[in-house]
């Protein structure tokens, strides 16, 4: 079984204190700047074993009477259509689906703002929309020459040409779809106009990764810049911190920055800075609930190698440039690391290799692996998949969970009447498939009641799923790799 490496529950307990003591150090209220996923952190509970992806969430929970969120977004998103490439849809949409998920969990949701606006006409229906639908919207404008011109933006003509937002509560969450949203722009811009009105308000930043206080090169670090090697960030020694205090403290490059600025906003609103550092600014805990360094470790190194296959197969689909796979080879080299580190790979490559087909390997929780070959009836995905769930009800394999009676009529339907090419079921229809078959199998039945145990296990394919095959991999909670080539020779891949 995987090894626990972090203390979710002393992570709560830890970070909820640290940002009502933050509150109270501002006089009674804090505009927090949430990087990072607020409920679905999987990068995290991949690296950081233990950690739950609702982590965040269930901290917020604990300051739920006190807190309020505002969801920013950058108009120019709006206007482009921009997606999110974990999810697959648009920013806007992403925005509404984030409201209804912090509501859901019971958090109040007070308001969106939308950034960099300038009149975009995508902006304002976006605007019409959600004030259609009860929510209070405002726009901030950009802000020319931003963020060099500080007397610009401290001025009548910069955050005071923003619209105020109305807040009600003594911890303003602002987070976003993504990266690039405004949110430090937003919370600067409020505590402006927070001044101006004699409110005494303060600023601070929650960040995940990387985690200030583990060493640079630190497994955790370096899989946060694997990460995020799309946005070429940099993790730092952050030599404000060493200066002001003689420690050494992890940041990234963007803090450390746009520090200067920073200090020099604050120091026009309020006349000094209450920070003497980029790590300053962040009250982030999660360092302090490290309980098993080794497994941290381990479960970074495969993250990293996991996301070199992921830039690998983006670069092949034309979505991302060889430099973010060259940038993961090289954080890849100052850990020793390898492709082959990553334990399903050499197993599919190998059956690959004897069968001549595209091949799968899952490995369980428990370090069994489990292949899966492609044949006349089934793609690789599939009978893995099938392969995996028998595996782990103890069914023996010469006993067939579905029959090539139910298989071919889905086949046919498939080629004759959808016009599809390829008449091998994908994981979709074969899970349509056993749970029919449940109704009456006691074996498929039993297959069935695993789905559940192939969360948290990893796979490797030897060559780019369907986006179909991804999808359910994805669903079921596996940590699918595969290798950056195509089954087929075809221009179009769907």
């Amino acid at each position: 079984m995987k090894r626990i490496g972090f203390d979710s529950q002393k992570y709560i307990r830890l970070q909820s204190a640290k940002i009502r003591e933050r509150i109270g150090n501002f006089g009674g209220k804090l505009y927090l700047e949430f990087g990072g996923k607020l409920f679905d952190d999987y990068h995290a509970s991949r690296v950081l074993p233990g950690f739950a992806p609702d982590n965040k969430i269930r901290m917020l929970l604990e300051l739920k009477e006190q807190a309020e969120i505002v969801v920013a977004i950058n108009a120019n998103d709006i206007e482009k259509n921009k997606l999110r490439g974990d999810l697959g849809i648009t920013y806007d949409a992403d925005v509404v689906r984030l409201i209804d998920v912090f509501r859901d969990f019971g958090l109040y949701v007070g308001s969106v703002a939308i950034t960099q606006y300038t009149g975009q006409a995508a902006a304002d229906a976006f605007k019409r929309r959600l004030e259609a639908m009860g929510v209070r919207v405002y726009r901030l404008y950009r802000i020319p020459d931003y963020p060099a011109n500080v007397s610009g933006i401290v001025s009548d003509e910069g955050y005071g040409r923003n619209e105020y937002i109305e807040t009600s509560r003594s911890l303003v969450v602002v987070t976003a779809p993504g990266p690039g949203s405004g949110k430090m722009a937003t919370c600067l811009s409020q505590l402006y106009h927070e001044h101006r009105r004699g409110v005494q308000a303060g600023y601070a930043k929650f960040e995940t990764f990387p985690i200030w206080n583990l060493p640079l090169k630190h497994p955790v670090n370096v899989a946060y810049e694997a990460a995020t090697a799309d946005l070429n960030d940099v993790n730092m020694l952050d030599p404000y911190h060493m200066d002001a205090y003689g420690e050494k403290a992890v940041n990234y490059n963007r803090d450390i920055e746009i520090f200067p600025v920073l200090q020099a906003i604050f120091e026009r609103i309020y006349g000094e800075c209450p920070y003497k550092s980029p790590t300053d600014m962040g009250v982030n805990m999660a360092g302090y609930s490290i309980i098993d360094d080794a497994a941290c470790c381990e479960a970074s190194c495969q993250e990293i190698i996991r996301r070199y296959y992921k830039a690998a197969c983006a670069v092949k689909q034309g979505r991302a440039q060889p430099e973010e796979v060259q940038k993961i080879e090289l954080l890849m080299h100052t850990l020793n690391l390898k492709a082959a580190d990553r334990a399903p790979v050499s197993p599919a490559l190998a059956l690959a290799e004897e069968t001549g087909e595209p091949a799968i390997c899952i490995e369980l929780n428990d370090g069994r692996r489990i292949t899966g070959k492609t044949s006349d009836l089934l793609g690789a995905a599939a009978a893995a998949l099938l392969n995996a769930l028998k595996e782990l009800a103890s069914i023996p394999d010469e006993i067939k969970l579905i029959s090539r009676n139910v298989i071919e009529p889905i086949q046919h339907l498939k080629v004759e009447h959808m016009g599809n090419r390829n008449p091998r079921l994908h994981t979709d229809e074969v899970l349509i498939a056993l749970t029919i078959c449940a109704v009456t199998d006691e074996n498929a039945e039993k297959a069935m009641e695993q789905l559940s145990n192939l969360k948290g296990c990893e796979a490797h394919s030897t060559v780019i799923l369907s986006q179909v095959d991804e999808g359910v991999f994805n669903k079921l909670g596996v940590n699918l790799t595969c290798e950056p080539v195509y089954q087929t020779k075809r221009l179009y891949h769907k």
